[in-house]
């Protein structure tokens, strides 16, 4: 995206400077997001450990705590995506793909299989294979034009 300078065209500039400080309060938010999810992970294996029979997690509860371990991790991949906006003013491809990645593992993860249509679980997969493939192309992409470009 092309820089503005405030003489050029004084109202895309303020436009800018609007949207600059509101990925600036949607960092700050997703801080307090984070460390909400931080402060509920803890609480909520608090809680398992000191139900009864104590210190003993069941399947059920370790796969609601990587559920809830994997929310935090996509919310700071979030924070990621919206502080390389700031710093470059432009999106990063691959790292909203990651993020997206991320966000399909844990619905995997948390799935009930045995509650699910097939078909659901098809299109699942078939979200998951296609989200990493674009990442992947991606992230060779890049590296195939440059030592085309080499050898040039």
């Amino acid at each position: 995206m092309k820089l503005l300078t405030k003489d050029e065209d004084k109202y895309l500039w303020i436009l800018k400077k609007i949207i600059h400080l509101c990925l600036k309060a949607l960092g700050l938010l997703m801080v307090v997001v984070i460390v909400s999810g931080v402060v509920d992970v803890g609480w909520t294996i608090y809680q398992r450990f000191a139900a009864q029979p104590r210190f003993i997690l069941t399947m059920g509860d370790i796969l609601m705590s990587f559920g809830a371990f994997m929310v935090v991790l996509i919310a700071i991949e979030i924070f990621q995506n919206i502080i390389l906006y700031l710093r470059d003013d432009v999106i990063h491809v691959k790292i909203v793909l990651a993020t997206a990645l991320m966000a399909i593992a844990r619905k995997v993860i948390i799935l009930d299989y045995e509650e699910l249509e097939p078909m659901y679980i098809f299109a699942t997969g078939a979200v998951l294979a296609a989200t990493g493939i674009a990442y992947w192309l991606v992230h060779k992409l890049p590296l195939k034009s440059q030592t085309e470009n080499a050898e040039e």
